[in-house]
């Protein structure tokens, strides 16, 4: 007798011990159920909003109060209450969605006893979602679902099973909370998803309130599965594009160091960068790929890492390649790399995601994911226009500097390309902010019209290897060892030898007269007639005149108000007229005759030509044979 009372208040104790260790929820109210056997379920946070998990079934005491223990250690959750399904769920008084309730233990009066009323019922509407055309190569035996928030993306819950009609076409009725709720269809399985054409990438399908007003059922159509892909479709021509430019990028790392006199200091940037933007490219391939996604979705986030590196690098590569200038590491490319940087370790909290979690962000367009990725994007919009803007000064500055020097134009027509296409892809950049930004303005689908102007934009950029592999090909001389420039003072003097600077103070002393020694200049063009060598350049000349290049250099612009570049050609255009009225040159070309007076290309020969006489070479010479 003692040993069963022991027993006894060993078991009363026990299960003391559990009460106080639990929280008690309890509706001391609520509206009338709908059947008179109705149970009512809580559904939350703590049980993936399930609306009738029978764990977290409320018991009914002889009172007539509902309760449910749940365990002590919750200290926030949100939830509502059930009575087994999302058509019969709370709601407020008009008949409409409540918020969701929210327990939290700090703010509870009795964190251990919450009493709660249920006012009403919401008065839902009811969603049939419809499907009259599915893949052809859909399984005859497939068991068609739909998922979405309102079952906590369960791929096979039985209750969303779609029920085949007798005309061949699929439907379910779906009842959920949500003013607006996300859905895909399946087969049974995450990896049996739907899909667009050809397996691509389809975000989540929503709908709202509104759409079920007047039209209750909602017809909708499955395009392809991610598992089962039909044949080629057209979009694959986008990534064959791409590819191709994988492959070009390759063949340029290998083809441009066995150019001769390679320019090593230069093209080092070069080729890193091509490296670096092929491999994105491949990376932007790969991550299309069905399967590749499917089982590594996380590769779709890597292309993203070019927005703040590609830029950098082409400066980089400017600067070596025209001022022959040495980027210091510690000084300069770390600087340059910081957002990179930074970057990186924003979306390295996405890469060590779960991977249901992160594809259920991925699949989710108002997800957090999308907002950094914009954000992501936005920044890197106004870095790389800035790090443009910069290049596109320094190829100015350049070019300026290169005419007070040199008397031939230099091929840079590859650099303007890509400068160009890069334009193009800031402007399209541009355009995609501006229409997700007012698209979520004004409550639009921009989705598809925003992902076809960001494969426009890949689609540009990998022209820019496409047209590098041309001039590669057909003018290997822009990737040698270029010329050097020189950055001539205006004022003061470089560098020089005791004996170079004690003619410098000579010839300085004389510079007053510019006049002078313009003449002296000018009677060596006219006797020797050095122009006609189309590699003349300001030291050659300077030589020849005896003169410190930066001294020639002052009289030139003073003397004449022209560059060197100018200066040069008018002579070459003055002789080339000379020539032209010559009987003894009348069987020649214009062209010849050009080439013969120190023009290195055509295209220099009618710029400047059209510069100096205000007309063609052709219009010229047509007047001439009128006279």
């Amino acid at each position: 007798m003692k040993f069963r009372f022991l027993i006894g208040l060993i078991l009363l104790t026990v299960s003391c011990v559990e009460s106080v260790a639990q929280i008690r929820l309890e509706v001391i109210h609520h509206a009338k159920l709908s059947l008179s056997d109705s149970s009512i379920f809580l559904a939350g946070t703590i049980n993936g909003w399930s609306p009738g998990d029978e764990h977290f079934k409320l018991t009914r005491r002889p009172d007539g109060v509902y309760y449910i223990d749940l365990p002590d250690t919750l200290t926030y959750f949100e939830y509502k209450f059930t009575q087994g399904g999302w058509a019969l769920v709370e709601g407020s008084r008009d008949g409409k969605a409540r918020p969701n309730r929210v327990y939290n233990r700090s703010q509870e009066i009795d964190p251990k006893h919450v009493q709660v009323e249920i006012e009403v019922w919401e008065n839902q509407p009811a969603y049939v979602i419809v499907t009259k055309k599915i893949p052809r190569n859909t399984p005859h035996d497939a068991a068609l679902y739909i998922m979405g928030d309102f079952n906590n993306w369960n791929p096979a819950d039985k209750t969303y099973k779609m029920n085949k009609q007798i005309d061949g076409s699929y439907q379910v009725l779906i009842y959920s909370p949500y003013e607006k709720f996300q859905y895909k269809f399946t087969r049974g399985t995450i990896e049996s998803i739907e899909s667009r054409s050809g397996g691509r990438f389809l975000k989540n399908r929503i709908v709202s309130r509104d759409q079920v007003v007047n039209r209750p059922n909602l017809e909708v159509d499955i395009a392809s599965w991610s598992d089962i892909t039909e044949g080629t479709q057209l979009y694959s021509i986008y990534d064959l594009l791409l590819l191709f430019s994988f492959f070009q990028g390759l063949l340029l790392i290998i083809t441009i160091p066995s150019i001769q006199g390679y320019n090593k200091a230069a093209n080092r940037w070069l080729l890193f960068l091509i490296g670096f933007s092929s491999v994105i490219v491949l990376l932007k391939v790969v991550g299309n790929y069905p399967l590749i996604t499917q089982a590594y979705p996380k590769l779709q986030l890597l292309p993203d890492f070019i927005f703040f590196i590609y830029s950098p690098l082409f400066y980089f590569y400017i600067q070596r390649l025209l001022f022959q200038s040495r980027t210091s590491w510690s000084n300069n490319v770390q600087f340059h790399l910081i957002p990179a940087l930074v970057q990186f370790f924003v979306y390295m909290v996405y890469l060590l995601m779960d991977k249901s979690l992160f594809e259920s962000k991925l699949s989710n367009e108002f997800s957090d994911l999308y907002l950094v990725r914009f954000a992501v994007g936005s920044l890197a919009f106004i870095v790389n226009s800035y790090y443009w803007l910069v290049s596109l000064r320094a190829l100015n500055r350049y070019k300026e500097n290169y005419k007070n020097n040199n008397s031939y134009e230099q091929n840079l027509q590859y650099l303007n390309t890509v400068l160009f296409l890069q334009a193009i892809c800031l402007f399209a950049w541009a355009i995609i902010i501006l229409v997700v930004v007012f698209g979520k303005w004004w409550g639009l689908d921009v989705f598809y019209a925003v992902e076809f102007m960001i494969e426009t934009i890949w689609m540009v950029f990998s022209g820019i290897t496409f047209f590098l592999g041309y001039f590669v090909i057909h003018e290997p001389d822009i990737f040698r060892v270029p010329e050097m420039i020189l950055e001539l003072p205006i004022s003061g003097s470089p560098p020089l030898s005791i004996q170079q600077h004690q003619t410098t103070i000579a010839k300085e002393e004389t510079i007053e007269n510019v006049e002078k020694e313009m003449e002296q200049v000018a009677a060596y063009m006219d006797q020797f007639k050095p122009y006609t060598n189309p590699k003349l350049n300001l030291v050659e000349l300077a030589t020849r005149l005896d003169l410190p290049p930066y001294v020639l250099s002052r009289i030139i612009n003073t003397g004449s108000g022209k560059n060197f570049f100018d200066f040069v050609n008018g002579y070459r255009i003055d002789e080339f007229k000379r020539r032209v009225d010559d009987p003894q040159f009348r069987n020649h070309t214009l062209l010849s005759i050009a080439f013969d007076v120190g023009f290195n290309s055509k295209t220099a020969f009618n710029r400047s030509f059209k510069k100096i006489t205000n007309q063609t070479p052709s219009s010229y010479f047509n007047k001439i044979k009128e006279y």
